[in-house]
């Protein structure tokens, strides 16, 4: 199979998985079925036809807005989509599908991946981190490192990344009172400790402080966030952690570059 081939394929697999994953945010804890009940405008109450749900290129044919009511669509649909998609297209890529491991290991890195995008979105929206959410993404990082093992690919420190990442974040947590930091955010470290590993995790964890420090500083430069306003953490963390992913950079590399 060709490898341009491959990441189309894959791209557009992205978009449809991340208009599943729209619904999955929007629909979280609301009683609402994901699998049964239509899809339908939010200000109107219409029903949406099948050429209404193509990803990405709906909303730009309609111009981001409803066929009915005119009202806006929230630009969160297509990010969400192009998000996914070049996401799995990254996958495709960096990790081809060369054997049956391989198989395995891209299947559930396109599985991590899309539950990051929906803990990422849903803390935005929320400021919440669902506590299935994280410990369903901890779950496949531990099949991912038993996926190792089974070619001789394991270490313990594979195991005691993740409690040992966490930790710093929990103790934020704990003397804060909440304050500083969501008990959530441990959570979701301790899926990304497992995840990525110990050197490659600390990494991720640096980067998220430091893309939330920039953040926050240029969101109040803006006048658009105030001192003693929540920000949430959980998105700086998975972008550290695709970064590092995708990357390959580790704590080490990372502090011999500065």
């Amino acid at each position: 199979m060709s490898p341009i081939f491959l990441i189309v394929v894959a791209f557009i697999l992205g978009t449809i998985i991340g208009s599943f994953l729209n619904v999955l945010i929007l629909r979280w804890n609301t009683g609402e079925s994901i699998a049964v009940d239509r899809s339908r405008c939010f200000s109107c109450g219409r029903t949406l036809r099948w050429y209404e749900l193509i990803p990405v290129f709906s909303f730009l044919i309609q111009g981001g807005r409803c066929r009915t009511c005119a009202s806006r669509i929230s630009w969160q649909y297509p990010l969400v989509e192009m998000g996914t998609g070049v996401l799995f297209a990254l996958v495709a890529w960096l990790f081809p599908p060369l054997s049956l491991v391989a198989i395995l290991a891209d299947a559930l890195y396109l599985a991590i991946i899309s539950t990051l995008m929906v803990i990422s979105v849903y803390d935005l929206r929320h400021k919440i981190i669902p506590d299935l959410l994280a410990y369903f993404f901890a779950f496949l990082s531990i099949v991912l490192i038993l996926l190792q093992a089974s070619v001789g690919v394991f270490s313990w420190w594979s195991i005691a990344a993740g409690p040992l990442l966490a930790l710093p974040l929990f103790l934020l947590w704990l003397i804060s009172g909440g304050r500083w930091m969501g008990l959530g955010d441990s959570k979701l470290m301790l899926g990304i400790g497992w995840f990525l590993g110990l050197n490659a995790g600390g990494a991720a964890l640096v980067l998220a402080f430091w893309i939330g420090a920039i953040v926050g500083i240029v969101l109040i430069a803006a006048k658009h966030l105030r001192l003693k306003s929540e920000v949430p953490f959980a998105p700086f963390l998975i972008i550290g952690a695709l970064l590092v992913f995708f990357t390959g950079l580790t704590f080490t590399s990372l502090a011999l570059l500065l």
